[in-house]
């Protein structure tokens, strides 16, 4: 896939492309989604180093994320669309189809970076007409957290199976000193709509292909009700969110939870306002010392399994000046790439692991980023190697209903229409059997348009 912009990228040495773009382009426009004063203040300085290396001004403008798909489709209208947009996976494939993104360019900047050392799930996820709408930059994996060291002591196996997982409740469930699981089941919550996507996607049930509703396959979506309702069955009495399974887990009595790597600084002590505890001291690094990591899960239909992902991306539009537009975008994920982390690394794991010459230069700098909001140390502080390499690895093979079939927006209204989420609840609370709730379940999923 290499084109006039390629050749002009490969033929010319740094010195020269910086003189040749400086004059050409003397400012591009960076329109970003990480608007704290803390982040934008990371992605300012990232600007200036950018603009000594080549002479090319970049404005680092934010843009409130959900405000973001309104002013990208009222640019793009006026032929007004600034340089580089960094953002959500949402928008990867509609704005390559609408003709916003300039998906030969982001295809050259992968291409030239050397896609084998992308992330394969996140690049997956923006695969667009035998190339990419977008430049995969950083994103992170939902994660069954448990207790590591109950599972050694007991002989029991990683929770990445739904077998191994029930295994582990068999064992571990004694409450109420000790809950298997705390599993989500307040309807209302986002939390719950998230965790039931990712159990799904682990046993390859997906509501959606290329033509849009598919009925949920009966025997899949049986096999994760009942493995849902089992974990749920471990848990504590109530409508359970993040609240309770974070608390729960830090207070030493739930032995897996669900959660978003966010709760990797807190874990360690580093945040005051969610503090452990296990023990008496809510500085403690203790629990993290004793927590393992899973993020690929599989169900009995779907050996290879999956992970729930949130990518996100650097969008070159159709109205970019494109050489230097390029040229931003492969500094930041290559010279500049620990910077593009370091504006949140525990919610920004590296997709781009690392480059031809050293395959884990990115995930070995990433993992020694300082973390943490009252305290700060590197991952590599907290957690052993195998740990960080299995938060990782999730993005390999990270997943959202809709993406690959075309029919993100229809997989999101089915999932923010909560009506899988109460049928489960309903399902746990003995309302209807399990074919009984896939039947209504796909009843109720074909009406959403």
């Amino acid at each position: 896939m290499l084109g006039k912009k390629s050749l002009l990228i490969g033929s010319l040495s740094a010195a020269l492309l910086a003189g040749t773009l400086g004059a050409n382009a003397q400012s591009l426009r960076f329109w970003t989604t990480e608007e704290q004063p803390e982040r934008l203040a990371k992605q300012e300085e990232m600007a200036a180093t950018f603009k000594e290396k080549t002479g090319i001004d970049v404005a680092v403008i934010p843009v409130t994320e959900k405000d973001l798909g309104t002013r990208a489709t009222a640019a793009f209208a006026a032929g007004d669309l600034p340089d580089v947009i960094y953002h959500p996976l949402q928008y990867a494939l509609p704005w390559a189809e609408a003709g916003i993104l300039d998906a030969e360019a982001a295809g050259e900047v992968i291409e030239g970076l050397g896609a084998g050392t992308f992330a394969p799930g996140a690049l997956s996820m923006a695969a667009y007409d035998e190339g990419f709408a977008s430049v995969p930059v950083d994103g992170w994996t939902q994660m069954v957290v448990y207790r590591k060291d109950l599972f050694e002591e007991n002989g029991l196996e990683a929770p990445n199976t739904y077998a191994n997982i029930l295994a582990a409740v068999e064992k571990l469930h004694n409450p109420p000193e000790m809950f298997g699981f705390v599993a989500a089941t307040k309807i209302d919550e986002s939390f719950m709509s998230q965790v039931l996507e990712h159990v799904l996607l682990a046993n390859g049930v997906t509501p959606v292909n290329a033509d849009g509703f598919k009925p949920l396959d009966e025997k899949k979506t049986i096999e994760a009700l009942e493995f849902y309702k089992a974990i749920a069955k471990a848990s504590p009495a109530g409508d359970l969110y993040w609240k309770q399974s974070r608390e729960l887990y830090f207070a030493g009595k739930a032995a897996m939870i669900i959660w978003s790597p966010f709760i990797l600084d807190e874990l360690a002590g580093l945040r005051d306002s969610a503090p452990p505890t296990i023990n008496d001291d809510p500085t403690s690094k203790e629990l993290a010392s004793l927590t393992g990591i899973v993020t690929t899960l599989s169900g009995p239909s779907n050996p290879s399994g999956a992970a729930w992902g949130d990518v996100r991306y650097f969008g070159i539009t159709n109205d970019a000046d494109t050489d230097a537009a390029m040229e931003f975008v492969k500094f930041s994920m290559d010279e500049g790439y620990l910077s593009t982390l370091s504006i949140a690394p525990e919610g920004k794991f590296p997709i781009r692991r690392g480059d031809t010459s050293n395959p884990e230069k990115f995930i070995t700098g990433w993992s020694e980023l300082p973390v943490g909001v009252d305290r700060k140390a590197p991952l590599t502080d907290l957690y052993d190697a195998d740990t960080i390499n299995r938060i990782v690895a999730g993005l390999d093979t990270a997943s959202r209903w809709g993406v690959k079939e075309g029919q993100l927006s229809l997989a999101s209204k089915i999932i923010n229409s909560q009506i899988i989420n109460r049928m489960v609840r309903e399902f746990i609370d003995g309302e209807r059997d399990a074919a009984a709730t896939v039947a209504k379940l796909n009843d109720e999923l074909a009406k959403i348009q």
